[in-house]
């Protein structure tokens, strides 16, 4: 099943999986992904756990081996080195493994690395971007402080913050908002709508929360054992009946205002 690529027909997708397999230590962990995303959409995966969620993730990232094809923007990004690769495309995992003795201005700086040449070291351009960053990501106040002494959720937006640093048209993020509290998820996740509207940045996220997915993005590939369950627009997958069957659980959906899902868990009768 392929999720719908909305958009001018004439224009590349920002990203289109087709066919894709992914093992791990010879297990079948995701089998025949196919999922679409306009430049500027947002494609949230979803699934319950071990579904396949980041390692297909991942894979688009081009941090494992895969089957089948991968196009970002036109460009077959298996085909591309590192370093073009890493111009087109950002990856944020959920819990990212920070070198502890940098400080976070030099760390996010480090998101610069793909566009400068070789053995050049960051200008002014770099420096102004990567500071921009770090203030959409309210880290600019931490500039000084080393990697090591941060919380969970600092060094989750620090590693966002390097990302954007990259100026990449592709953001993969898994799992943005596991280590933030309420006011920051929010913070992070209006930020990232408003860069691929404004900027045509094309978002695919991982996400546990349905509601949340229902909110922001424009498409969701629900999985279920490595496989695609359900696509498209968020009415179509967050029903009442889907969510029973994949992951097993009592829930109600409602609309928003706006429309939009609102999926609302059930406590049993005999509690």
């Amino acid at each position: 099943m392929t999720a719908p690529a909305d958009g001018d027909p004439g224009v590349p997708p920002g990203l289109e999986v087709r066919g894709l397999d992914v093992d791990l230590e010879r297990a079948p962990i995701v089998r025949g992904v196919s999922c679409a995303v306009q430049p500027g959409g947002w494609l949230a995966v979803l699934g319950p756990n071990g579904a396949g969620k980041s390692t297909l993730l991942r894979a688009v990232a081009g941090l494992l081996p895969y089957r089948g094809t991968v196009t970002v923007g036109g460009a077959d990004a298996g085909a591309l080195g590192g370093r073009e690769r890493s111009r087109l495309m950002a990856y944020v995992p959920q819990s990212p493994v920070l070198p502890p003795d940098i400080t976070v201005a030099e760390y996010v700086l480090l998101g610069r690395t793909p566009h400068l040449g070789y053995l050049a070291g960051p200008g002014r351009h770099d420096r102004e971007v990567a500071a921009r960053a770090a203030e959409r990501l309210d880290v600019s106040r931490y500039a000084d402080r080393r990697l090591a002494t941060l919380s969970g959720g600092e060094r989750q937006r620090v590693a966002l913050a390097r990302a954007l640093a990259q100026e990449p048209r592709l953001l993969l993020l898994d799992e943005p908002t596991s280590a933030l509290d309420i006011g920051h998820q929010q913070q992070v996740l209006d930020l990232v709508d408003e860069l691929r509207r404004t900027q045509r940045l094309t978002v695919v996220s991982t996400l546990h929360d349905l509601t949340t997915a229902g909110q922001y993005a424009d498409t969701l590939v629900l999985l279920d054992g490595g496989r695609v369950e359900r696509s498209g627009p968020a009415a179509a997958v967050l029903t009442e009946p889907v969510i029973a069957r994949v992951y097993q659980a009592r829930v109600t959906v409602t609309a928003d205002p706006r429309g939009r899902p609102v999926v609302t868990p059930v406590r049993s009768n005999d509690c």
